[in-house]
């Protein structure tokens, strides 16, 4: 696994039924190549570091539950979970996009509006009326 901001710790909340499911959950994802998981019983959770451009927590959380384990679902675990699921999917996007020095964006931005905008001395108003005293 790589460090930097690639590097995830998430835990994987379980429900409480059926009992026993965290352990059997935890060897599950062990199975799984460039994942740490370690074991929190008292939380009935699973914590979990992987490296983003490896796995993402929406897909361990979809290995999970295909085999049959049950999450947690209480309001605050599903907007958590969501929230984790958009800002990895965003990370995974930006990866994918060229990146482009924002100074030199700018100045593109200035030079295409220059180009459009009238230049030198295109005042409507009559010769008479700009010299009038």
């Amino acid at each position: 696994m790589t460090d930097g901001q690639f590097h995830k710790h998430r835990e994987i909340f379980f429900a409480e039924f059926p009992p026993n499911q965290v352990p059997d959950a935890a060897e599950q994802l062990r199975s799984l190549e460039e994942v740490t998981v370690e074991l929190v019983q008292k939380k009935r959770a699973v914590g979990v570091d992987y490296d983003l451009t490896e796995h993402t927590l929406q897909e361990l959380e979809d290995h999970l539950t295909e085999r049959g384990y049950h999450l947690e679902n209480n309001l605050l675990n599903k907007l958590v979970r969501a929230l984790i699921h958009y800002v990895e999917e965003t990370q995974l996007h930006n990866l994918e996009a060229p990146q482009k020095p924002q100074e030199h964006a700018k100045q593109e931005a200035y030079v295409t509006e220059w180009e459009h905008h009238p230049h030198g001395d295109h005042d409507d108003t009559p010769q008479e009326w700009r010299e009038y005293k």
